[in-house]
């Protein structure tokens, strides 16, 4: 696990600066404190951070010139399969001077270029420069678990694990990327191929950008598959995911380095636990983080696991300062992000990171198994789609006769609401869901050059569109796909990913081997989701292994106690941040509204967190990121506040 960063000047053929990619390195030193490596030839750079993992000597260095002398190489993340794979390499002729993935992987190029990438079975981001053809390959792992960011202008093509590195390239301007705040705004995280940096991109997950002959393209290589369905009865398909499962840990667990991982109670991260117990020779290390609010917090289910599996067992809690840690978030995430799970998950890897270097975790579950409330049905709006079309426009015309000046909260406004829900497709009423912001609001606080590109760029043509182009025949599963494309990797993994490197952690998902979610794909829905209930051939595929506490309660999520703490301490830095100073006269929003989000929820006549949230995150990331220029020394900083007990 690693940074990379590298520059191609395939178009004026410029010598690139060792200085500049060393530079760009030193802004992502977190993601790897151990080493640092830079390669220059002629117009090409490549650098390098490492996190040592496998093959602590020498030979595991990067960046990696093959034995041929004509690829180099830098990655970032593991290949899992790497040893057979190496095998199969040797029986080709190939020899190797280490024991390190990284090695496996050059070779793999090598003998079958960019068909390698199907070869694969792990986490990547790399970047292979062809003294052959003179070409620069840049590819990322299929569910984009690692992150690729890359920017052309006059010269070239720069890329890196991490946006901040674009700021040691003098020619980089930060200008903010109003499309994509809107985004933003909508959804909590910028989606991909979108940044929130003008001119900057992110490859897709699946995907590879080739620079040859002058020109660069991307490509998608690999796309999750909802059909055909496989005919399978619920015991087999059961025995097969735990057999699946099972494989993806032990895979996971190849290490040079200490290893545990993150518990939090639920049933992924507790399967994974489970499966690592039965596969380790001595106690798994867990990691485990709670709340004083009782309502947040998992601790006590997460003891259940720890405590059947005699686990090495760490507990610690947050407590209410989270007002200290934001500009820390800020300037890990590069770009505004306001998923609040990403407190405790930074918290959780600083603190786990005392102890080992290698976390696995149980993400993953909720989109391939159907772990999430808002794919069950809503029954009251399906019986209404099957009400002839001629019927509910004329229920619609008479609903729109209501009194528009009632209260929010009158009968007349909700019967509004549902008919408004029920007029809408299914796939715009699962796109409405995942706002945070809804067009209706981001009209009302949006002013200027913002609001114009709110009204330019429908946010929910994002899932739409993805929507269209999903091969899936039911739409769960087609939810599940829509989740898998865009909130998994743009959200979740951006989270996790930054979290962990944060802190120089790596973190493993078994539950995110390619192979686990293509069988689950292919299962029929009603095995993932049955009597209104998600997760039924997993909970069916590891009810030996955990206790039914676990298996049958109430799915929780990992979130923070956003609503008290905008009642509490973090009401007068939303004040200050978002109401004066830099906040107030940047001119996107219209104060007047962020203040009336800011008194009802402190008076508690309304729940505006989540949106308070995402306004400070996004005023956060201005200031760190627009209204000054971060350096290398910026990457150094040490930043504290939330009070944490063991």
């Amino acid at each position: 696990m690693c940074g990379i960063a590298g520059r191609y000047n395939f178009r004026t053929r410029r010598p690139v600066d060792r200085a500049g990619i060393v530079g760009m390195c030193d802004l992502i030193a977190h993601r790897g404190p151990d080493e640092a490596g830079a390669f220059v030839d002629g117009p090409v750079g490549l650098g390098h951070r490492r996190l040592s993992i496998i093959d602590l000597t020498p030979t595991g260095r990067q960046p990696m010139t093959s034995a041929s002398g004509l690829t180099t190489i830098v990655f970032n993340g593991e290949i899992y399969n790497f040893l057979d794979l190496r095998r199969d390499l040797e029986a080709r002729g190939h020899r190797f001077r280490g024991h390190s993935d990284t090695e496996v992987l050059l070779s793999a190029y090598e003998e079958f270029g960019i068909e390698c990438l199907s070869k694969l079975r792990g986490m990547f981001a790399f970047a292979v420069w062809d003294a052959r053809d003179r070409s620069l390959f840049i590819a990322r792992d299929r569910i984009g678990k690692k992150p690729l960011h890359y920017r052309v202008d006059g010269d070239g093509i720069a890329f890196a694990s991490e946006a901040k590195a674009f700021f040691a390239e003098p020619s980089f301007s930060a200008s903010p990327n109003l499309e994509a705040i809107s985004h933003y705004l909508t959804y909590q995280y910028v989606p991909s191929p979108h940044s929130a940096f003008e001119g900057v991109s992110k490859l897709p997950p699946g995907s590879y950008l080739l620079v040859r002959d002058g020109t660069v393209s991307t490509h998608r290589y690999w796309r999750l598959r909802y059909t055909p369905k496989q005919r399978i009865t619920e015991d087999d398909a059961a025995r097969e995911v735990l057999t699946r499962l099972t494989e993806a840990v032990r895979l996971r667990m190849i290490s040079d380095v200490p290893l545990g991982a993150f518990l939090s109670g639920g049933i992924d991260s507790s399967a994974v636990v489970a499966l690592m117990a039965q596969v380790s020779s001595g106690p798994v290390k867990t990691y485990s983080i709670g709340f004083e609010e009782k309502d947040y917090d998992e601790l006590p289910f997460a003891r259940l696991v720890a405590q059947r599996y005699a686990t090495d067992h760490h507990e610690f809690i947050v407590r209410p300062d989270a007002a200290a840690i934001i500009p820390a978030l800020a300037w890990q995430y590069d770009e505004p992000y306001a998923d609040e799970s990403a407190v405790p998950s930074y918290y959780l890897s600083q603190l786990t990171r005392q102890h080992v270097t290698v976390a696995l975790n149980g993400d993953g579950g909720d989109e391939s198994f159907c772990g999430y409330s808002r794919y069950l049905p809503d029954a009251r709006l399906e019986r209404f789609d099957r009400i002839p079309s001629w019927v509910r426009h004329a229920a619609f015309g008479l609903i729109g006769t209501f009194p528009k000046g009632a209260s929010s909260d009158s009968w007349f406004a909700r019967v509004r609401r549902q008919a408004a829900k029920a007029s809408s497709s299914r796939e715009m009423r699962y796109a409405r869901r995942m706002m945070h912001f809804t067009p209706e609001l981001k009209a009302r606080l949006c002013v200027a050059e913002l609001r114009e590109a709110v009204a330019l760029h429908d946010s929910s043509r994002i899932l739409l569109d993805a929507f269209a182009s999903s091969d899936a025949l039911d739409f769960g599963d087609a939810m599940l796909d829509i989740d898998v494309n865009h909130y998994l990797p743009d959200c979740l993994l951006v989270k996790v990913d930054i979290a962990t490197m944060a802190h120089g952690l790596e973190g493993r998902s078994p539950l995110l081997d390619h192979e686990v979610m293509e069988f689950a794909a292919t299962l029929p829905f009603d095995l993932k989701q049955r009597g209104g209930r998600g997760k039924h051939i997993l909970k069916q595929a590891v009810r030996g292994l955990l206790p039914p506490e676990i298996l049958d309660r109430k799915k929780m999520g990992f979130g923070v106690p956003l609503e008290h703490w905008f009642r509490g301490n973090l009401e007068e830095m939303a004040r200050d941040v978002l109401l004066s100073g830099p906040g107030a006269r940047r001119g996107l929003f219209d104060n007047g509204v962020v203040r009336q989000l800011l008194d009802e929820h402190v008076s508690g006549t309304a729940s505006w967190h989540d949106q308070l949230w995402n306004l400070l995150m996004l005023e956060h990331w201005f200031q760190a990121f627009v209204d000054r220029r971060p350096s290398g020394a910026s990457a150094g900083r040490s930043h504290h506040g939330t009070t944490l007990s063991c």
